[in-house]
């Protein structure tokens, strides 16, 4: 294992900072599976609720959830990269209180205001909602958006700042100066310190195309006579949603590359694919957003392609060397399975599973008929679903266990239920959308509810088993160690 040479103080703050990020981020998890969940049950006409509330639900829904695994894969981050490099508490309890209160702002222009516009906020229809909502709801949203923005960017600068001071340049921290060195690899450099730089690269990028987007949205909603270029916005929006959510597993992925070693005994050194992976995701997961934008014919044809080609690449350098060198690690290490260690493997499977669908919607024949139908939250229900929570779970339990994790059969239970369950639930969207079920939509006609109706119950006892999960690592919060 990678010994930090310098690290982060471990202070009461410190320790603080973390526990309200792991319990607040818990709390929105539930909330946003809550919500969910009754989405779900309104599709399958169980809930007699005003599809206007629907969409509601639907909007608060995705926007709770990209906000909130944002927040946890950041904490992850934090937690690891603070033992190599000297972070800012400071910094990183002003993006909790940045993104609280662009989530009150949030809450106020869905709950109040009735804003339903999805969370892509896409142009022109936050600012023409035919009278659907004002323009109020719609600034309050996009400023909530705004707020939340830019608590991550003083997070990624305040840690940009620390790799370059420890490591020379965030080159060095992605370690392309020994991926195209003629010299011996020098294994001391942490693969958390690799992938932070990774996340932090893209990530200050997208939220920058971000902010200026959103600047724009609120420029329409209270001026309505300007107008911009809709290709050009809708080109802003995708890049900036595009990396935020992929960012958030290769933040996720560091409890991965941390955790794993501490059951094996084994060390989780670099290596130059290690180091190449990193570096072509880099550019890739940048680059692979046009593939949102395949039935745009006036986008540049070279986009498109691009879009596509990438779409088939994005998901297997890093996919690749991470779950193949966990399994190397494991492999006749003699380990003792436990629940934070079974969530983490599992969240492997679940990252390379959701994967799949997406690299065959990025196909143009098959996204001409299915991207706006359910195959494409079956996808991302996928990847985040049964990728990511299982991996911020996993590395959040493993905080909060100063001695090894003492296994109940409560705990295998919630674990295979939650497995199963989330599996079904993600297959009925991909069923749906391979039969041409349309997403988004509140109100489904008669031959669609048996989807609806099957996705509600699995989504029950997800959320259920993610309750016995969450209370399990509350429970523990109050020992979370900073240096185990």
């Amino acid at each position: 294992m990678n010994a930090a040479r310098t690290h982060s103080p471990d202070t009461p703050a410190a320790k603080l900072a973390f526990q309200l990020y792991v319990a607040i981020g818990i709390a929105v998890f539930l909330l946003m599976m809550i919500a969910g969940a009754v989405f779900r049950a309104v599709q399958a006409a169980w809930l007699p609720i005003p599809a206007s509330f629907g969409y509601e639900l639907m909007t608060l829904h995705g926007a709770g959830m990209v906000g909130v695994s944002g927040l946890a894969g950041a904490a992850v981050m934090w937690y690891f990269l603070r033992r190599y490099v000297a972070l800012s508490t400071g910094m990183f309890l002003a993006m909790l209180a940045l993104s609280l209160v662009g989530v009150v702002m949030i809450l106020a222009a869905i709950g109040i205001g009735r804003f339903a516009g999805g969370w892509t906020f896409l142009y022109p229809l936050p600012a023409k909602s035919m009278g659907t909502w004002g323009p109020h709801a719609a600034g309050a949203f996009v400023g909530g958006l705004v707020f939340i923005g830019v608590g991550f960017l003083l997070f990624y600068l305040d840690c940009a700042l620390a790799i370059i001071r420890r490591y020379g340049s965030l080159a060095k921290g992605l370690g392309l100066d020994q991926l195209f060195g003629s010299g011996p690899l020098d294994t001391t450099l942490p693969p958390t310190v690799v992938a932070s730089t990774m996340v932090v690269i893209i990530n200050v990028l997208g939220i920058l195309a971000g902010a200026v987007v959103l600047v724009m949205s609120l420029v329409s909603i209270y001026l309505p006579e300007v107008a911009f270029d809709a290709l050009l916005m809708k080109n802003l929006i995708f890049f900036f949603g595009h990396v935020f959510i992929n960012a958030t597993i290769y933040m996720a992925v560091i409890g991965v590359y941390e955790i794993v070693p501490r059951y094996t005994g084994r060390p989780w050194t670099i290596s130059r694919p290690f180091l190449a992976s990193w570096a072509a995701v880099t550019l890739i997961v940048m680059a692979v957003y046009p593939h949102h934008l395949l039935m745009d014919y006036v986008m540049p044809k070279w986009m498109v392609v691009m879009g596509q080609v990438l779409s088939y690449l994005s998901g297997i350098p890093v996919l690749f060397v991470t779950v193949t060198g966990a399994l190397v690690n494991i492999h006749r290490s003699g380990l003792k399975w436990d629940l934070p260690l079974r969530l983490l493997v599992f969240a492997l499977f679940g990252w390379a599973a959701g994967v799949v669908p997406a690299v065959i919607d990025g196909v143009i024949r098959v996204n001409l008929v299915m991207h706006n139908t359910q195959w494409v939250p079956g996808h991302f229900h996928f990847y985040l679903l049964l990728g990511l929570v299982p991996m911020l779970l996993g590395a959040m339990l493993y905080a909060c266990t100063r001695e090894r994790w003492t296994e109940t059969a409560l705990d295998r239970a919630a674990f295979w239920t939650y497995g199963v369950a989330g599996a079904v639930f993600c297959f009925v969207f991909l069923a749906g959308g391979w039969l041409g079920v349309p997403r988004r939509f509140a109100v489904h006609d008669a031959p669609w509810l048996g989807f609806a109706q099957v996705g509600t119950l699995a989504a029950v006892l997800v959320l259920v088993t993610a309750v016995v999960l969450g209370v399990r690592l509350l429970a523990r919060l109050p020992r979370v160690s900073l240096s185990a």
